[in-house]
């Protein structure tokens, strides 16, 4: 099992970008949650191997109405205990 933190730039928030990513996590059961970021951006992940491939690829892509101009990806600790996706505020 694999678990990242990936931040999204750009035109990602006001555009239903978290809850294109949520819908995205439910897809392939990534687990974990989203949230936007005072400075613009957004976060989110958490998956095995597979599925997160294709959920980082798909988040990459950007919702309709959202423009995607960068992002960071960094490996975590894998945690057991999260059961489902969920957007934080």
């Amino acid at each position: 099992m694999r678990r990242i933190h990936m931040i999204v730039y750009g035109r990602v928030q006001g555009v239903g970008f978290r809850f294109f990513v949520q819908q995205t996590a439910n897809h392939y059961q990534v687990k974990e949650w989203v949230r936007n970021r005072d400075d613009g951006s957004v976060e989110e992940a958490q998956a095995d191997s597979p599925a997160l491939d294709f959920f980082v690829e798909t988040a990459k892509q950007g919702s309709r109405y959202s423009d995607i101009s960068d992002w960071e990806i960094r490996e975590k600790e894998w945690d057991p205990s999260l059961e489902n996706f969920r957007i934080r505020y």
